[in-house]
């Protein structure tokens, strides 16, 4: 089962933004391709992980499907697979998928390292294949061997410490401003966008998006509880917010000091100026109760951040080779696992078959003990066997040692007359 396993993905190393939006799924989507994978091959342990960076298909099969599974993913898109083919790198050994996964997994591979929204969206995938049926014991395994590792990360690293985006650094800033802020986001472009998408984490928080084209800023909103604003009506919800983010693209700023100075009253608010040029005037701060955090401010605590999760990922990559070490030993072990079963049965038969021909002369009292005396006899002798079958393992030595048990309790003919 393990070297069966393989994937193909998409990620922002090898294809543009443009590409990568053109073949993201949402989770309905996502659904309906793992059906269709189920339904059109013989294909079994199905994970299927879509986000902004990357789209990734995992599976076990003896054969490598990868270009068919391509195919498909491409035409449920309703894309030409000639055209987008070159994009998708291919995983066809079960160790170099393996480790990919891990890696993707604890954000070694984000294009923020150490990103903390990916550990959540691998596990909406599994769960999805889990649901699905699409999960069985090598995937389960290997998931929450994941998760496990993901759990070190944070607990043994500085892997996950502080906020190493700027859009993410910028949302992090709000904890730390007010309580349970109005949050105006001006401007959706792709570090809007990515702001919107860090604030859908925030639950139950009050979040107005504006953007010159609505439609946009309605698509976004579905990210979360977003309310949506024309435009045209920015001043008024500049008075009704606590905190803005704007990130509109503008050879002049377009937060002035006389659009605030026209709020009225003594009011406080809070600006985060994500664009270059900039788009909040610096002179704002003139006016009492206005604080402003440009760009540079918010990069600054980002770079820290990155340079603390940049000094940890030898101790991450150390932790994912020991999870690969014990995940590949407890799969090898699986190799073994039949005929360990087999010989337990077999001997099982034959214990039964003793304790029947002599209980009929004991009490009832003397055939449990000798029942409980000959098990734990079963459970000693059969102990060095299976020892040595899981060493043989890690040594690549099983499939000698499978022949020989087989060859001197003759294990295939007794599961046969088990009936096991």
């Amino acid at each position: 089962m393990y070297n069966q396993f393989k994937s193909v993905s998409i990620s922002y190393r090898t294809a543009p933004l443009d590409i990568r939006e053109r073949i993201a799924l949402n989770e309905e989507e996502a659904k309906a391709l793992m059906l269709r994978i189920k339904d059109f091959f013989d294909i079994s342990d199905v994970l299927v992980v879509s986000t902004c960076n990357r789209t990734e298909i995992y599976y076990t099969s003896p054969k490598d499907i990868n270009e068919e599974l391509l195919s498909l993913l491409l035409i449920e898109k309703g894309l030409t697979p000639e055209l987008y083919a070159s994009y998708f790198d291919h995983y066809i050994t079960a160790d170099s998928s393996v480790r990919h996964l891990f890696e993707v997994a604890t954000g070694l591979h984000s294009q923020v390292v150490g990103d903390m929204q990916i550990p959540n969206q691998i596990k909406h995938a599994y769960q999805w294949s889990a649901d699905l049926s699409l999960a069985g014991p090598f995937l389960h395994r290997l998931m929450h061997t994941i998760f496990f590792a993901n759990k070190r990360v944070a607990q043994e690293t500085s892997f996950r410490d502080g906020a190493a985006s700027v859009s993410y650094a910028a949302v992090e800033l709000l904890d730390t401003l007010t309580v349970d802020p109005k949050i105006l986001v001006v401007g959706v472009g792709e570090i809007g966008t990515d702001v919107c998408r860090n604030l859908a984490q925030k639950i139950n928080a009050d979040i107005t998006v504006v953007n010159r084209t609505r439609s946009k800023a309605e698509n976004i909103a579905l990210l979360g509880n977003f309310r949506v604003a024309n435009f045209e009506e920015i001043e008024a919800e500049l008075s009704r917010a606590d905190v803005i983010i704007s990130s509109i693209v503008l050879d002049q700023p377009f937060f002035t000091k006389t659009m605030v100075e026209n709020l009225g009253g003594l009011t406080y608010k809070y600006f985060i100026d994500l664009s270059v040029p900039r788009s909040v005037d610096p002179v704002i701060e003139q006016v009492a109760g206005m604080v402003l955090y440009n760009i540079d401010t918010i990069r600054e605590r980002a770079n820290e951040a990155l340079g603390r999760r940049m000094e940890s990922v030898a101790s991450v990559r150390n932790i994912i080779d020991e999870s690969v070490v014990e995940f590949n030993d407890w799969s090898k072990e699986m190799i073994v696992s039949p005929t360990i079963h087999k010989l337990k049965n077999a001997l099982e038969q034959i214990r039964l078959e003793e304790m029947a021909r002599f209980t009929k002369i004991l009490t009832e009292e003397e055939s449990a003990k000798v029942d409980k005396i000959t098990s734990s006899m079963m459970q000693k002798i059969i102990k060095l066997p299976i020892l040595q079958l899981k060493a043989a393992c890690k040594r690549g030595e099983a499939e000698t040692l499978i022949d020989v048990l087989n060859d001197l309790f003759n294990l295939e003919k007794k599961e046969e007359e088990t009936g096991h």
